[in-house]
């Protein structure tokens, strides 16, 4: 790895900034991700200066490219902005909508992912709660009802789809300079996991996963979709933010256990969403029981029916309950998740009747009207 690093600076050495410094002497290079022939890293700049950049960008990521033994490479650019002087520190200020139909940032219709008919995000207020395993499941579920998806991994500090979905391979380039998802049980995949090594620590500040995000939502050749399902980090930063204010976001899934600690960050996952005007389809309570495969005795261990009651007192749809099964756990660490492991299971069939009721909110939001931008004063 350590030689690889040493010929991408080198080869980085020959593409001049704007100003005609070599690029590893700029300051601007973020840490270079380097194995297994696969390249990463960021060059973070003014966003003043960004168009600049570009060209930059686009000269380093064609000489790292063109290094022996380098097979695919991604370039990411990086723009920070301060706050102009008439903006209070720390003042919210007020964003139009994000949601399908709405308005952008800057009052103009957000631009959608060619060929994707509708994005839906997978999101949970903490870590811990089987988001992933639920959001690769729910994404199988939506392709059993005859729908064509594609599934974003937009965790970057700590991707699961290529476990999950037990990909290993590196995704291929497309005209040069654009990633071809890879094929999985009839899904689309892409996730910043399959560009760098399993065990690489992701230090990267906000800017620079934005930027990944980003070029992985519009860099990628998606093709024709139904359906794209991203699968969210927890919480609520900026790769939450980023979708809600770059793409057409058609609507959001919230995934919970039943017990309060959870419920407490769910509120605030979907509080969040509300406040960027993206619907929120529903909640998830997984984990919801657990049933002994010796005896058949239930224990509910986190509770019971937490989320169906906040989805009651918040007024969101509930979607269903995943029970907390071996099944659901041994095939997610075998890369052969339940839904496409067992089809005709039990627990595949409660992914399905999520699904259906995700395909039909998905049907009642494309209904509803744009929400109106409000200025606060």
């Amino acid at each position: 790895m350590a030689n690889l690093k040493d010929d991408v600076l080198a080869a980085l050495a020959g593409v001049a900034s704007p100003d005609g410094t070599p690029l590893p002497a700029t300051g601007k290079l973020s840490e270079i991700v380097a194995g297994d022939g696969k390249v990463f890293f960021s060059i973070s700049v003014d966003a003043a200066a960004v168009k600049q950049w570009e060209a930059v960008r686009a000269r380093a990521e064609a000489a790292v490219r063109a290094l022996p033994g380098v097979a695919s490479a991604m370039v990411a650019l990086t723009a920070e902005r301060t706050a102009p002087p008439s903006s209070p520190a720390g003042r919210d200020v007020p964003r139009p909508s994000a949601a399908a139909g709405g308005a952008g940032p800057r009052g103009g219709a957000l631009a959608g992912i060619p060929g994707v008919a509708a994005i839906i995000a997978v999101a949970s207020g903490k870590g811990g709660v089987g988001k992933s395993t639920v959001a690769v499941n729910l994404a199988l579920a939506l392709g059993d009802l005859g729908l064509k998806v594609g599934i974003l991994d937009a965790d970057i500090y700590g991707p699961s789809l290529p476990k999950l979905l037990a990909i290993r391979e590196r995704p291929q380039i497309a005209g040069g300079t654009r990633l071809k998802p890879i094929l999985r049980h009839g899904l689309a995949v892409m996730s910043i996991g399959f560009l760098v090594e399993e065990e690489t620590p992701m230090i990267w500040r906000g800017p620079m996963v934005i930027s990944a995000l980003t070029q992985m939502l519009r860099e990628v050749e998606w093709g024709a979709l139904d359906v794209m399902v991203v699968d969210m980090p927890p919480g609520t930063g900026d790769a939450q933010l980023t979708m809600a204010q770059q793409v057409p976001l058609a609507g959001t899934v919230i995934v919970s256990t039943p017990q309060d600690l959870a419920l407490i960050d769910a509120r605030r996952g979907i509080a969040m969403f509300r406040r960027v005007n993206v619907p929120v389809l529903g909640i998830i309570e997984n984990m919801s029981s657990f049933i002994c495969p010796q005896c058949g005795a239930r224990s509910d261990i986190f509770g019971h029916g937490g989320a169906r009651a906040e989805a009651e007192r918040l007024g969101v749809p509930f979607l269903g309950e995943v029970p907390l099964d071996i099944v659901i756990r041994e095939t997610s660490d075998a890369g052969q998740p339940v839904v496409a492991a067992e089809p005709d299971s039990p627990r595949a069939q409660s992914f399905r009747a999520i699904a259906a009721r995700v395909r039909e909110g998905l049907t009642a939001a494309s209904r509803r009207p744009a929400p109106k931008i409000v200025i606060e004063a």
